[in-house]
């Protein structure tokens, strides 16, 4: 199945091929407690095969972010990415709502 995101970007439901992580995300990830970690991995397994998976809570920020997109980790933590191309994403940073300021 295909979707259609801004600016017309085809992106395919399924199977991401590559996340990629920028230093902020590692930094805030080495911050987290053990089980957060956890969770967090737990939810980006899920998010590799389908990143619009009900559980994820996927959606697309706005304003200064509307480049970029959030899924849940638990219901405090998110992580902010970003698509590219190829079925590959960045993840940007994983925190509170407060990644999004």
């Amino acid at each position: 199945m295909k979707i259609f995101l801004k600016e017309n970007t085809p992106i395919f439901m399924r199977n991401i091929t590559k996340v990629k992580l920028s230093s902020r995300f590692k930094k805030s990830f080495r911050k987290l407690p053990s089980n957060l970690q956890k969770k967090a991995v737990k939810k980006t397994n899920i998010f590799r095969s389908n990143p619009f998976h009900p559980s994820l809570e996927t959606h697309s920020l706005s304003g200064r972010l509307k480049k970029c997109w959030a899924f849940s980790v638990d219901k405090k933590y998110r992580i902010k990415f970003i698509f590219l191309r190829d079925k590959k994403v960045l993840f940007l940073d994983i925190g509170t709502h407060d990644i999004y300021k």
